[in-house]
């Protein structure tokens, strides 16, 4: 059994990720469009294109992880390797200059772009990560539950932090309140990386004689039927939830109309998801976890649905759903990575081939065409219902931004429920696996 102090080192890793992840999610549409000034059309294109490009290098990067070999194991030695890149490129993301439209432009895509490869490059070696700190499968739920609350609490430093600490930097200058609030940000980020790394142990490692080639790993990792279905999940739920999560700055200013009240719905969603991630691991004990994700997948995409009804002078109603979105859909999170790490001893026990940092960084391909998918979606939205920055918005736009917010993220989590039907590895499955690995092993 892990110690908690291990567990929390690990978790700190994704509280250093989420900083970047949850303020590119939650306020790189509205900083480049209020900010910066391009079209929400031109920003989602790019997110479309930058983040697919990224998810390409996810299989790459998962190859590479799974062929390094030092003395502090495969994937630790990235977070010390890339923890000061990542926060430097997170900066100059969030910085603007005296750039012409065409400027601004090429320089967005230059910077995003190098920002989600060096955001590929640390996270796939740390979630994988996880899955070689314990080969227990009960242990695996407990290590992502708590990477995930530690995770949500990068999400709640950045809901709570980022637009106080913009205009407290700035002082009437949001592009430099944006630059500032990425440097303290990114400082923290890079000293959380290196407690992960200081604080976890690898003791999970291929077989001694495995030897196989790139190509042939892509052939392993394509019989794994476990793994295909995880893949179409994480693409429905990231479009659904990314999509949510980059419009909820704008229902808040626009839709009802409370932009003093953004950092308040930010945290609060934060707040229902370090609880909901908190209580995944509970959940798992008493719960088949299949149908436990299966079930709030459900209520998640029915409390969407809800909010479609909601009046904008219904504010604490709004926020109330907002907060048991975000506990519903994150108690869920834990349970899709442990299976991760489940469909990894599938593969080994159905192969003889054991490719962790591959089954990761593929299954995190597809949730990241999901983010690319979300974010697009996003930007392209707001363009079709007539968005104008920092104006009073139309009934259409308002309209709008009400039904990108609500029922199609509803239709994410209705699609990732229907999907995991066809999973398989349940709790009696995943421990059979297991001990038929540790008699190979003998």
């Amino acid at each position: 059994m892990l110690k908690i102090k291990e567990k929390i080192a690990y978790g700190l890793g994704d509280t250093a990720s989420n900083i970047i992840f949850q303020t590119v999610m939650m306020f790189l549409l509205i900083y480049y469009t209020d900010v910066v000034g391009l079209s929400p059309a031109l920003v989602g294109t790019l997110f479309l294109v930058v983040r697919i490009f990224d998810a390409i290098t996810d299989p790459l990067m998962g190859a590479m992880a799974d062929r390094t070999n030092t003395k502090w194991g495969q994937f630790r030695p990235y977070l010390l390797w890339l923890a000061v890149p990542f926060g430097l490129i997170s900066v100059l993301a969030f910085s603007t200059f005296d750039l012409s439209d065409n400027g601004k432009i090429i320089y967005a895509f230059a910077t995003y772009s190098l920002l989600m490869i060096v955001y590929t490059a640390i996270n796939i070696p740390y979630s994988a990560l996880g899955g070689v700190l314990t080969a227990d499968p009960k242990e695996r739920v407990s290590v992502q539950s708590y990477r995930f609350v530690f995770g949500m609490l990068g999400g709640l430093i950045v809901a709570a932090g980022t637009m106080p600490l913009v205009e407290w930097f700035g002082e009437g200058d949001k592009a430099l309140g944006y630059q500032y609030t990425m440097i303290a940000m990114s400082t923290l980020g890079v000293i959380l990386f290196l407690l992960c790394f200081a604080g976890t142990k690898e003791r999970v490692s291929p077989p001694k004689d495995q030897s196989s080639t790139f190509k042939e790993n892509f052939a392993h990792l394509w019989q794994n039927d476990q793994w295909r279905i995880l893949c179409i999940a994480g693409l429905f739920l990231l479009s659904g939830q990314v999509l949510r999560g980059t419009l909820a700055v704008y229902y808040v200013k626009y839709y009802l109309g409370q932009a003093e009240l953004i950092t308040l719905f930010m945290t609060l969603g934060m707040i229902g998801s370090i609880l909901g991630a908190g209580l995944s691991q509970i959940l798992a004990k008493r719960v088949c976890k299949i149908k436990a994700y299966i079930a709030l997948q459900s209520i998640a995409a029915f409390i969407c649905i809800i909010s479609y009804f909601v009046g904008k002078d219904q504010i604490t109603m709004a926020f109330s759903l907002f907060f048991l979105w975000n506990f519903f859909l994150q108690m869920a999170t834990p349970l899709l990575w442990a299976k991760m790490a489940d469909t990894i001893d599938y593969g080994h026990w159905k192969t003889g081939i054991r490719i962790t940092g591959m089954i990761y960084s593929a299954v995190v391909f597809f949730i990241k065409l999901g983010v690319a998918i979300g974010g697009a979606l996003a930007g392209w939205s707001l363009a079709y219902y007539g968005y104008q920055a920092d104006v009073e918005q139309t009934e259409l736009t308002q309209q709008g931004i009400l039904l990108s917010f609500t029922i199609f993220p509803a239709l994410g989590s209705i699609l990732v429920a229907w999907v995991m039907r066809w999973y398989t590895l349940d709790d009696k499955k995943v421990d059979q696996i297991h001990k038929t690995l540790q008699q190979r092993a003998l």
